[in-house]
């Protein structure tokens, strides 16, 4: 058997995980991982005992999206609309948040029940999040949970869309998101804070 010193089994699931964003869950193949690695497909033995395995560890990756929201939802705000830019955060780091794993987990969801089954409770559990946000800065639990899907759904209908925007262009829009949102507007240094800690730049 082959040394697995030229991979690792995180190049391993990176690849899976780009190749499903790609093509779809069906070319995620072992022998296409190895080609695209430039290693034999005895090396993917090493860390991993079938390709169901390797698609195990793909959702545990995913799974970190929840978490990202959730901990960015349950994080201390002094405003609700800090709140909501905290959230927002996961929309703006992709190390926060794979969009692209996350539409595709989508996809392969149509066509695996279990996973299916999966992508429901992360939805049910980041909705939850968002609302509890909303319900400690006084909404009532109709109008959190309302609020909280109004502000996810859209942004994941942004991804299905696949819609694609210059860091200024978002920017220029994130004042009025986040009032639509929430019902009040970020100051200037919120907006200056939150470009500034994900990289964002503004227009001059």
């Amino acid at each position: 058997m082959d040394s697995p010193i030229s991979t690792t089994r995180e190049d391993w699931i990176a690849v899976a995980g780009e190749i499903m964003a790609e093509e779809g869950v069906g070319e995620v193949k072992v022998l296409g991982l190895a080609r695209r690695l430039g290693c034999s497909r005895s090396n993917f033995y090493w860390f991993f005992k079938d390709r169901d395995a390797l698609l195990a560890d793909l959702l545990g990756t995913w799974r970190g999206n929840t978490d990202a929201i959730v901990g960015r939802a349950g994080r201390t705000a002094g405003r609700i609309s800090e709140g909501v830019l905290n959230i927002f955060d996961c929309w703006a780091d992709p190390r926060l948040f794979d969009r692209r794993l996350d539409v595709a987990v989508r996809d392969w969801a149509r066509r695996s029940a279990p996973v299916r089954d999966e992508v429901r409770r992360a939805d049910a559990a980041r909705i939850e999040a968002i609302a509890g946000l909303f319900a400690r800065f006084g909404a009532g639990p109709t109008e959190a949970l309302v609020r909280a899907r109004t502000l996810y759904f859209m942004q994941i209908g942004y991804y299905a869309l696949d819609l694609d925007e210059s860091d200024a262009e978002r920017l220029v829009l994130l004042r009025d998101y986040v009032l639509a949102f929430c019902g009040e507007a970020p100051t200037e240094a919120d907006i200056a804070g939150f470009a500034a800690r994900n990289g964002l730049r503004q227009a001059r």
